[in-house]
């Protein structure tokens, strides 16, 4: 879809030679009155994250809106009906179509929202970083290594050319579960000694039938693009990667040595090729063992919780955030102070509105690398049934599907993993 792929740059090295072509750019220290956004992923996360920017900062504007089919861009239009003057997309800067992307990033943009199935992430970031635009990025950052390493080279782009990016993980900015963490991280309740983190949920977005006649299938994969490891990179990347990225946020995003892991397909009989189920083990220095918990079934205990177990007691997480000593006695307990933003998807646009108007360079490239390389980690242990190291890991390449599919094109599924087959 763009001639320069991750493969190419993989291979070629010319993620070095992009660098030095273009000029250093310092948006945010010349930031201009009106600050215009453009939308790349007309999904629901995508129109989310464009009312929070929009709310964030009254001189924000809506400029271009871009996606695969031409229903989310009418989608997304009635969604920001009500900012008014905020929105200035005329008719010429509503593309469709797997290039729309690119034609969003052309338009005269400041910054970009990136919202689109996960699997197109690394072209993304890496064509607005090449056009020195700031960027918004949904989770995860990439569904394989070989996606995960162009987002590498990127974010170092980024810091070269000064510009700004703010990632989705967007527990980091609810106020009570940063209380919580701040707590955990200075040492208040001693050192960490282990942790069980759960996603514990419904099923997302199912297969209701199988692959309707006549359609291609790139089409038809996209349009139930949860259903499949190349767009979705499956629910323990995809959704669980939030109690996945707490793992790694307790443990001061220090990298893990290696995750045993188990999974599989227990209710699952459809034509997608995704697991509804994990649990993964990671093991960190000192002895200590994070343990995450992922699944999609009907009818079961529901759940999305944090158990934070330190020296002196254990912290629950997120939300409502608490923390009991050793005989089970609540010592403190997280309270919303008055006036505060509570919404935590619109605490994170407007730090980074905030910031921007500031001069300043948010710059959360580093940290969303090493969590999406966690939930990787985890789903690829998983997947082989073998104990994977964070070396093994970053040694491979791993790459999930070919970076010129056509939306007519073909493309069949890959069937589901099976541990003991799988190679990393």
């Amino acid at each position: 879809m763009n001639p320069l792929n991750r493969r190419h740059i993989l291979k070629s090295g010319a993620a070095a030679t992009i660098a030095a072509g273009i000029p250093h750019i310092a948006k945010a220290q010349n930031i201009p009155d009106k600050i215009k956004i453009g939308l790349i992923g007309c999904g629901g996360r995508g129109n989310g994250a464009v009312v929070q920017a929009l709310s964030a900062d009254p001189n924000v504007v809506l400029w271009a809106v871009g996606d695969a089919f031409g229903q989310g861009v009418v989608n997304a239009m009635k969604t920001v009906e009500r900012f008014g003057k905020q929105v200035e997309v005329s008719p010429e800067r509503r593309f469709v179509g797997l290039e729309a992307y690119q034609s969003v990033i052309d338009s005269g943009v400041d910054l970009v929202i990136l919202t689109t199935p996960p699997g197109f992430r690394p072209q993304h970031f890496r064509a607005a970083v090449a056009a020195g635009k700031h960027c918004f990025i949904e989770k995860p950052m990439a569904v394989d290594m070989a996606g995960l390493k162009s987002v590498v080279e990127s974010v170092k782009m980024a810091k070269s050319k000064n510009l700004a990016i703010q990632n989705g993980f967007c527990w980091r900015y609810h106020p009570g579960t940063r209380e919580a963490y701040a707590k955990v991280l200075s040492g208040e309740f001693g050192k960490v000694r282990s942790i069980y983190g759960t996603y514990l949920a419904n099923p997302v977005k199912p297969l209701s039938g199988g692959q309707p006649d006549g359609m291609p299938d790139v089409e038809w994969q996209l349009r139930n693009w949860f259903n499949f490891e190349w767009l979705s990179s499956g629910p323990l990347v995809e959704q669980c990667i939030h109690t996945v990225d707490k793992v790694g946020w307790a443990m001061g995003d220090v990298a893990p040595i290696a995750a045993v892991a188990n999974g599989g397909r227990a209710l699952k009989t459809d034509a997608s090729n995704i697991y509804d189920h994990y649990n993964v083990a990671y093991e960190y220095p000192n002895g200590v063992t994070a343990h995450v918990g992922q699944r999609h079934f009907v009818g079961c205990h529901s759940e999305v919780k944090d158990r934070v177990v330190c020296e002196s007691g254990t912290v629950i997480a997120p939300g409502r955030c608490s923390a009991m000593d050793l005989s089970g006695k609540t010592t403190w307990r997280s309270r919303a102070e008055k006036g505060q933003e509570q919404n935590m998807y619109q605490v994170c646009h407007n730090e980074l509105f905030a910031a921007l108007r500031k001069g300043e360079i948010p710059d959360n490239g580093d940290h969303m690398v090493k969590s999406t390389a966690l939930g990787i980690l985890g789903r690829e242990a998983a997947h082989s049934g073998q104990r994977i190291t964070w070396d093994q890991l970053w040694e491979s390449n791993n790459d999930l599907a070919p970076d010129d599919l056509a939306m007519d094109g073909a493309f069949p599924v890959t069937p589901p993993p099976v541990a003991g087959k799988y190679k990393i």
